[in-house]
């Protein structure tokens, strides 16, 4: 037996003759019961049409009965049949019941053959088990990792227009027979598909748990071309709400007509379009079934020992610079790993192409999207890393861990506050002795005004930029060259402080030791950012 009451019964009349499917009427009729929605709609609709007869049959046997009554003074023949009560309520050889019971027949359009008006099909032949297996076989196909899976549902815009139109038929209704139904109270298109297909999808995968949250998400799309139109009115009604946006193909989004609908009045809604809606003549069209699984996050330390290769690819006016690069030599084997579909790459700051990362590396993390493999173990992680450093002799990875989303802010936090290590060889213009640049060592906590590099400047907004030098150490060679020790604030940049950038950069070597000095070869020594957690080897 349905859950429906004595006072849905106008309701349910109502929303049969405009066209509704019987899952829709129990949509209206704010039926919650999940399992209510899982039974086959023409079942439903059977059910629908008797719980309504049945009102009226029963007004006519009470009728019947009436009539009878008044008789009995009357004496039978006993050789006659008595009279069958049915009889009145038996319809007459044309199909029609005699005129004065006209008023309590229910004359329905033949909703099992028709689309419905509001869900435009979906909630009909679209979510049996036809649409299930198409579901299960995209799953199995991809061949994802997973244990639950979530069912997402995209629908065509207009079907909010079409439910406006008939929540505004029944409301009259409603508010007659006192019903404190609010349009909120009725069950979303969405609520009831998924209901409908979870356990189908569920079996059709062999047990696989759908819920309401997972890791892997599956999507199914409809379309329905045919009244894509019946939006448009609201453009001109509600200009304000449909703005055109660089990634969308369409201004009727969803969120924008639902917006339309909440500020559109109900007289100026009636004035442009029909209620109830019209009738379609084709169901919506299932578009491809869309998987996708949330991003996993792999973090890591690098060591780089290449003096010609860029941490990313390098690429100038269209054309590539360098054969390979930082990033690309740790992330072919990790997205091949993973089988995910592409990646973010980022790291606690960068380093010049001609400058190596040496000590405990430099902390990176990758977001790997849409990955088909999700669960590594430690030891397989640990494969994974020895799979890189076989790769190339330019870099080493250390510390490889799958990490969470919120852990991966601890690279960023306060990155401007961490300190960063640095050993410069430095050139000379004019000759010097070791006591020449002992007075270095000396000194601490040095504050730089650095205006943007001309280097970086295409790149960088111009602006000056303080950084500290918070202590140096020197190592004589000879009368032109010296090894420079810096400890700095993380974001200094060490090459203009060392050559002066013209000026850009102030105070810097050159004024210290007045003379010309450049920088020959430049190592990250440390970078003192206390994550990803270290790793025992």
């Amino acid at each position: 037996m349905l859950p429906l009451k004595e006072k849905d019964k106008p309701i349910i009349q109502k929303l049969l003759s405009a066209g509704c499917c019987a899952r829709c009427v129990l949509r209206f009729c704010c039926v919650s019961v999940q399992a209510a929605y899982r039974k086959p709609h023409q079942d439903t609709l059977k059910e629908l049409k008797a719980f309504i007869n049945n009102t009226e049959n029963s007004k006519s046997q009470e009728s019947a009965e009436e009539n009878s009554k008044s008789h009995d003074a009357a004496v039978p023949d006993p050789t006659e049949d008595p009279p069958s009560k049915r009889a009145k309520l038996e319809p007459s050889e044309t199909g029609c019941l005699p005129e004065d019971d006209a008023a309590a027949v229910v004359r329905l359009k033949d909703e099992e053959s028709s689309v419905c008006v509001v869900c435009l099909g979906i909630l009909q032949e679209l979510c049996g088990p036809t649409q299930a297996v198409k579901i299960a076989e995209k799953v199995k196909a991809e061949k994802y990792e997973f244990d639950t899976l979530v069912l997402s549902v995209s629908l065509p815009a207009q079907l909010c227009v079409r439910e406006h139109s008939c929540w505004l038929h029944v409301k009259k209704e409603l508010r007659e027979k006192s019903m404190a139904v609010d349009k909120d109270d009725v069950i979303q298109v969405k609520e009831a598909f998924k209901w409908i297909m979870q356990g189908q999808v569920a079996k059709e995968l062999g047990g696989i748990v759908v819920v309401t949250r997972s890791f892997f998400e599956v999507g199914v799309e409809f379309t329905h071309p045919e009244t894509d139109a019946d939006c448009h009115f609201l453009e001109t009604t509600c200009a304000d709400c449909f703005k055109p946006t660089k990634n969308k193909q369409s201004v009727f989004t969803r969120m924008a007509v639902v917006k339309a609908l909440e500020k559109i009045d109900d007289a100026k809604f009636l004035k442009h379009y029909p209620c109830p809606p019209a009738q379609p003549s084709s169901s919506c069209i299932s578009q491809d079934v869309q998987c996708l699984h949330v991003s996993v996050f792999v973090a890591g330390r690098y060591n780089k020992f290449c003096r010609s290769l860029p941490q990313t690819p390098w690429v100038i006016d269209g054309e590539r610079r360098m054969e390979s690069s930082v990033e690309e030599l740790i992330a072919a084997p990790i997205l091949s790993a993973f089988r995910a579909d592409g990646f973010n790459f980022s790291s606690s700051g960068r380093e010049d192409v001609d400058v190596r990362t040496l000590g405990n590396g430099r902390p990176f993390a990758m977001e790997l999207l849409n990955p088909h493999r999700s669960r590594f173990s430690k030891v397989e992680m640990k494969q994974l890393q020895e799979t890189i450093n076989k790769s190339s002799d330019k870099i080493r990875v250390r510390d490889l861990q799958i990490v969470t989303r919120e852990a991966m802010s601890r690279m960023k936090e306060g990155e401007e506050e961490k300190t960063k290590s640095y050993t410069a060889l430095v050139w000379t213009q004019k000759p010097i002795q070791s006591e020449d640049i002992a007075f270095i060592d000396d000194i601490k906590d040095l504050t730089l005004d650095q205006k943007t590099p001309l280097r970086v400047l295409h790149r960088r907004a111009l602006a000056v930029r303080q950084r500290v030098v918070h202590s140096m150490t020197t190592r004589f060679l000879d009368s032109h060259h010296f090894y420079l020790g810096l400890k700095t604030q993380a974001g200094t940049y060490i090459k203009e402080f060392v050559h002066g950038d013209f000026g850009r950069t102030k105070p810097n070597l050159c004024q210290l030791l007045k003379t010309d000095t450049d920088i020959l070869e430049l190592d990250v020594e440390s970078v003192d950012v206390d994550w990803p957690p270290p790793i025992p080897e």
